[in-house]
């Protein structure tokens, strides 16, 4: 009965349109009435305990980190640098996208902030060279959910810090399947970019290239900056977003010279906006996750997926299935924060490694960002594109299929995420 009040009370006010975070503290308030427990005190308490974190001060510098790139010009170098290389190839823009997406993703770790920016700048290229419109939306959403799966990731900042997990392992992790992501949307371009009598643009000559990879050099630089630094245990990964805020920030003032100092206000404006929106967030999920452990739901869980404790593939299977169907409802970082204390208790009885876990589970998660209704990278991508849902969604379910037969191969294949996660991380 537990799980149905709030569940119940939070999907009726969210359907009254009421913001997440609030939605999550009156289904918290209504649970605790349920549980003749209701004490303000409480829910402060959790609130603060919420975003006391030292862990999730990462989310903020990254967050800024990706507004000084946009604002300083990596954005651009990047995607000069994928055009210069890939196009002049048949198709040669949606190749340019998926690259450009790919080399985001280590960028800024936000799957709307690549969407918003990729869209901006290749989908009215694509169609101007006679790419569909449909297509070249969905493709940027579809190659914008990489983000929260290549390090730094912001979910995977939020999945550590809500289940304990390290987050250097989960940002280790997370880098083969994102390639693999992007190796899974070249194929299926590939195959669909046939039916367009698309433009190709003119190949760039040696120097051009040269010239490319020159400018694009110092934002190519940074994912390998983190990622070393991580792996070498140079930083942690909250000293990580400190390195790419200011490594950003430098590149932009003193190397590329396009972000200026009067730009700075707006920029660290903007990062403090979609900063405080992210940490009320999880602030409100931890009251949530207190009641949640209070009225002993984990266990009710376990005893409703008992008979599939034993068998590890047909339990993430069914969780997969669970955060599909969960995922046209609530966004990622939601999610993350409301399901993690339930499921974690079941994958740990269960036997399964909670960083595999924690990696398949985001990898589930945003798919939900690419479904309807809510699907914020899908309502991203066709705000920027001009176009409406039931348009993207004729462009971008190849590229969803491909997506969602990524995820099950990880789960049929766990040595795709184990094996290079021992390397990685020199276990």
């Amino acid at each position: 009965m537990s799980v149905a009040i709030f569940v119940g009370s939070l999907i009726a006010v969210m359907a009254l349109g009421v913001p997440i975070a609030f939605a999550l503290l009156v289904s918290s308030v209504g649970l605790m009435l349920y549980l003749d427990m209701f004490d303000s005190q409480i829910i402060a308490q959790n609130l603060v305990k919420g975003a006391d974190s030292f862990p999730l001060m990462a989310v903020p510098f990254f967050i800024l980190a990706g507004e000084l790139m946009n604002a300083g010009g990596i954005s651009t170098r990047i995607v000069n640098f994928a055009m210069a290389f890939f196009g002049h190839i048949r198709g040669g823009l949606g190749y340019v996208a998926i690259l450009a997406s790919v080399l985001f993703a280590g960028l800024s770790g936000s799957a709307v902030a690549d969407a918003a920016a990729l869209g901006a700048i290749l989908i009215p290229m694509m169609v101007k060279a006679g790419h569909d419109r449909n297509r070249s939306a969905g493709l940027i959403a579809a190659g914008g959910i990489i983000a929260p799966v290549i390090p730094p990731s912001i979910p995977m900042i939020i999945f550590g810090v809500s289940s304990g997990v390290s987050i250097t392992k989960l940002f280790m992790g997370g880098i083969v399947p994102g390639i693999l992501l992007g190796i899974g949307l070249m194929i299926t371009w590939w195959l669909v970019v046939r039916r367009d009598r698309a433009e190709v643009l003119p190949r760039k000559s040696a120097k051009e290239k040269w010239k490319a990879t020159r400018e694009a050099l110092w934002a190519l630089l940074l994912p390998v900056i983190i990622v070393g630094g991580l792996r070498g245990g140079v930083f942690t990964p909250t000293e990580a977003a400190v390195v790419a805020a200011f490594y950003a920030l430098f590149v932009g003032l003193v190397i590329y010279r396009e972000l200026k100092i009067k730009d700075l206000y707006d920029v660290l404006v903007a990062a403090a906006k979609t900063t405080s929106v992210v940490m009320f967030l999880v602030a409100a999920a931890m009251v949530s996750a207190w009641l949640i452990t209070v009225a002993n739901v984990p266990t009710t869980l376990m005893n409703i997926l008992q008979p599939l404790i034993g068998k590890q593939m047909l339990l993430l299977f069914a969780i997969l299935i669970l955060v599909l169907i969960i995922g046209t409802m609530l966004d990622l970082t939601p999610m993350i924060l409301i399901l993690t204390p339930v499921l974690m208790p079941v994958i740990k009885m269960s036997g399964i490694d909670p960083v595999y876990f924690g990696i398949v589970f985001i990898l589930a998660g945003c798919i939900g960002l690419l479904t309807p209704p809510v699907g914020t990278v899908l309502n991203v991508s066709c705000s920027v594109a001009k176009i409406s849902i039931e348009d993207i969604l004729k462009g971008i379910w190849p590229f969803l299929l491909v997506e969602i037969v990524v995820i099950v191969l990880v789960i049929l294949f766990p040595s795709i995420i184990t094996v290079p996660l021992q390397w990685f991380t020199g276990m």
